[in-house]
C-alpha cells in the first residue's frame, strides 16, 4: 500500500472499530435499562430499539471493522499472521462476529416482543438477564481487541519469526561484502 493509502485504510479501520465499541456501550446501556427500570414505556422502549440498533448499526460496524482490519494488516509490513496480537485480535473480531449473528435472531425476538402491543414487560425474563451478561462480555472483548492495537505487546508468531529471517538474509545478501545471515560487525 501507498503510505496514504495506508493511512486511509488505518483511519478507516480505527473509526468503524471505535464506533463498533461505542455501539455496544449503547446496546449495554439499552440492556441495562430495559432490565432496571420500572417504567414499562421505558422497558418497551429500550427493546423496541435493540433489533434496529443490532442490524443497522452494530452488524455494519462489526463487518467494516473486521474487513478494514484485514485490509491494513494484508496491505502493510505488520502481516495477518506476524504477530500474536494480530492473531488474537483476529481471534476476538471473529469469534465476536460469529457471536453476534448467532445472538440476533434472541435480540430481535424480544425487540418484536416489546413492540407488540400485547407485552407485559414480565416476558422473557432469562434473554432479558442474557443481553446484559453478553453485551457487558462483547464490550470487555472489543476494548481487549483496542488494548492490544494500541500496546502492540511483543511477539512473533512462527511464520512472522520466518518471514523476518528471510527478509534479514535477503537484505544482507543485497549487501557487499557482508555475511549471509548476519549483521556486520564492526
Amino acid at each position: 500500500m501507498t503510505p496514504r493509502l495506508r493511512r486511509f485504510a488505518l483511519t478507516a479501520h480505527v473509526t468503524v472499530s471505535v464506533g463498533w465499541v461505542g455501539a455496544v456501550a449503547v446496546f449495554l446501556a439499552l440492556a441495562i435499562t430495559g432490565l432496571s427500570s420500572h417504567d414499562a414505556q421505558v422497558v418497551r422502549s429500550a427493546y423496541a430499539m435493540m433489533g434496529p440498533a443490532g442490524w443497522f448499526v452494530i452488524v455494519p460496524l462489526c463487518f467494516a471493522s473486521l474487513a478494514t482490519g484485514l485490509l491494513s494488516s494484508l496491505g502493510t509490513t505488520w502481516g495477518l499472521f506476524r504477530h500474536y496480537w494480530i492473531v488474537v485480535k483476529l481471534a476476538i473480531t471473529v469469534l465476536s462476529t460469529l457471536v453476534l449473528l448467532v445472538h440476533m435472531g434472541p435480540i430481535g425476538q424480544i425487540s418484536r416482543s416489546a413492540a407488540a402491543t400485547t407485552w407485559s414487560g414480565g416476558e422473557l425474563e432469562g434473554l432479558r438477564v442474557q443481553l446484559v451478561v453478553e453485551s457487558g462480555v462483547a464490550l470487555v472483548a472489543l476494548v481487549v481487541a483496542t488494548a492490544l492495537s494500541v500496546y502492540k505487546p511483543q511477539g512473533r508468531t512462527r511464520y512472522g519469526l520466518r518471514k523476518q529471517r528471510a527478509a534479514t538474509e535477503s537484505v544482507d545478501a543485497s549487501a557487499p561484502g557482508r555475511p549471509l545471515g548476519r549483521a556486520a560487525v564492526s
